[in-house]
C-alpha cells in the first residue's frame, strides 16, 4: 500500500504567534524552522512511507525540503493548515497513492519507529481513518487517511472529535490512537517548557530543536544583569 507523508508548513516568520510573550520574532522563527527540520528528517526515515511532500509558501522551508530531496507543493491559497493539507491530499490522489499521513511541523519529538508501527496497525485493522490526538486529547497531531479523500481534514481546536465525527458520518472505519512522540505540539510557553524538559531526558531526539533551545538559553543568559560582587 503506497503511502505519502504530507507536512503543511506556514511561513516561519508568521509562526508561533502564541509564543510572543516568551519569545521575540527572531527566536520564534528559528524555533519553527528547527522543529520543521526535525519533523521532516524523522518522516523521511519512516519505514512504510514511500514519499514525503511539504506544502508551503515559505522560501526557506522550500529550500530546506528540496535539500532533503523532498517534493515541495506550493501553498497558493495561504488559508491555514486544513487547506494546505487538502493540497497534499489532492496531490496524493493525482499520483495514485493509497493513503496519506498528515503531520504538522511542530511535533519535533516524532519517532519514526512509532509512526511506522501506526501505519502497520492501521493496515492490519482495515482502518480508513486514524486520528492521533495531542496531549490534551482535543487537537489532531496526525491524521492517516485511506484512501486520501476518506474524510476532509479539519484541523484546529476540537479537531480530534471533529475528525472522528466526520469518519462516522462518512461510514469510514476510524480509530483514535495515542502516539507518545506525536502528543506534544508547541503552541504555548507551557508546551515549550515541557519540550525543553523532555529533551533533557531524551538523548538523540530532535537535534535541530535542541540546538535552537540551547541558543535561546544562551541568549537569555547573556541579557541577564551581572550579579553584584
Amino acid at each position: 500500500m503506497s503511502t505519502i507523508g504530507i507536512l503543511p508548513v506556514k511561513s516561519f516568520g508568521a509562526a508561533k504567534q502564541r509564543l510572543s510573550p516568551a519569545l521575540g520574532a527572531g527566536s520564534r522563527q528559528a524555533l519553527a524552522q528547527a522543529m520543521f527540520s526535525d519533523v521532516l528528517s524523522s518522516l523521511r526515515r519512516v519505514p512504510g512511507l514511500d514519499a514525503v511532500a511539504v506544502v508551503t509558501a515559505d522560501r526557506v522551508a522550500e529550500s530546506a525540503a528540496l535539500g532533503e530531496r523532498v517534493e515541495v507543493l506550493r501553498d497558493t491559497e495561504l488559508a491555514g493548515q486544513s487547506v494546505a493539507a487538502l493540497i497534499g491530499v489532492r496531490h496524493a490522489q493525482a499520483h495514485g497513492f493509497d493513503r496519506v499521513l498528515l503531520v504538522p511541523g511542530d511535533t519535533p519529538l516524532l519517532d519514526s519507529g512509532e509512526v511506522a508501527a501506526l501505519l502497520r496497525r492501521a493496515l492490519d485493522g482495515g482502518l480508513g481513518a486514524v486520528v492521533v490526538p495531542d496531549r490534551h486529547g482535543e487537537g489532531t497531531n496526525a491524521l492517516l487517511l485511506t484512501p486520501p479523500e476518506a474524510i476532509e481534514p479539519a484541523f484546529g481546536p476540537g479537531s480530534c472529535k471533529r475528525h472522528v465525527a466526520a469518519a462516522r458520518d462518512a461510514g469510514v472505519p476510524c480509530a483514535v490512537e495515542s502516539v507518545p512522540t506525536l502528543a506534544l505540539d508547541v503552541d504555548t510557553s507551557e508546551d515549550l517548557e515541557l519540550l525543553a524538559a523532555t529533551l533533557e531526558s531524551r538523548r538523540g531526539y530532535a537535534p535541530a530543536t535542541r540546538g535552537a533551545l540551547r541558543q535561546l538559553q544562551r541568549s537569555r543568559a547573556s541579557r541577564r544583569p551581572p550579579v553584584p560582587a
